[in-house]
């Protein structure tokens, strides 16, 4: 894509970390008449072209919800496709995004429900990629915002932290991933409305963008037009000055 995919975006003010909540891959393939778990291998393309779209912009951070803590839920022959899903996934496109300039970080729990052969993955796709500083993909996987805050308290109760030093700067270290800034800007596929257990600390002041294209449709002009969106609107932080709009 040229520049003018780009056209009205604003590159001095780019969100610098945006996070997406890839949903819709079911509703997709049921349209279609196919199997669910064909939505999500057509989501891989999707996701691809995201984060082009994203290095084309120059976006520093994109973080990813790949598989929740509620996931679990589902059919288990689903979940069995997802876990392998996942797995390929890595094994096919690692080099590639290597190759990109892209580091691939993880954020969720390693608990005994995500197989052993897959966590090898994931570690193999980290030590790879470790070095890269181009942009930063963050595969949120068995993830839930809820589960983080609750592990960070964990920590906190398990490294005997008095209830007097308990404050936002004590959780926030004690996150999945404490270095990764806010998400700037947050979009959910799909025409729903809800956050879903995204990100529930991070997203305190995001941008919120709600779009009705089923994530096996999303490609880099969504991305674009979530960006211009993103731009359109007032920062304030819960202050009356604007901010990103000088």
């Amino acid at each position: 894509m040229g520049l003018d995919g780009k056209a009205g975006i604003d590159l001095t003010r780019l969100p610098a970390h945006v996070g997406c909540v890839m949903d819709g891959n079911g509703r997709w393939a049921q349209r279609r008449g196919l199997p669910r778990t064909e939505g999500h291998a057509a989501g891989e393309e999707a996701l691809l072209d995201t984060v082009e779209g994203a290095l084309e912009l120059g976006i520093r951070w994109l973080t990813v919800y790949a598989f929740s803590t509620e996931n679990w839920r589902r059919p288990p022959d689903e979940v069995r496709y997802l876990m392998g899903f996942n797995e390929s996934l890595l094994q096919r496109r690692r080099d590639e995004l290597h190759e990109r300039g892209v580091r691939i970080r993880f954020a969720g729990r390693r608990d005994w429900r995500v197989p052993r052969r897959l966590l090898r993955h994931m570690d193999d796709a980290m030590a790879t990629t470790e070095r890269n500083r181009r942009m930063t993909l963050v595969i949120a996987f068995n993830y839930g915002g809820r589960a983080e805050i609750v592990d960070a308290v964990r920590r906190m109760v398990a490294e005997g932290v008095p209830a007097s030093r308990v404050d936002e700067r004590a959780i926030r270290s004690r996150l999945y991933l404490p270095d990764v800034p806010d998400p700037d800007l947050v979009i959910r596929t799909s025409g729903e409305f809800r956050i879903s257990n995204f990100l529930l600390w991070e997203l305190a002041y995001s941008e919120l963008v709600f779009t009705d294209t089923l994530w096996p449709d999303f490609r880099r002009e969504d991305l674009f037009d979530a960006v211009r969106e993103y731009q359109s609107r007032d920062r304030r932080f819960g202050g009356v000055e604007r901010v990103g709009h000088r």
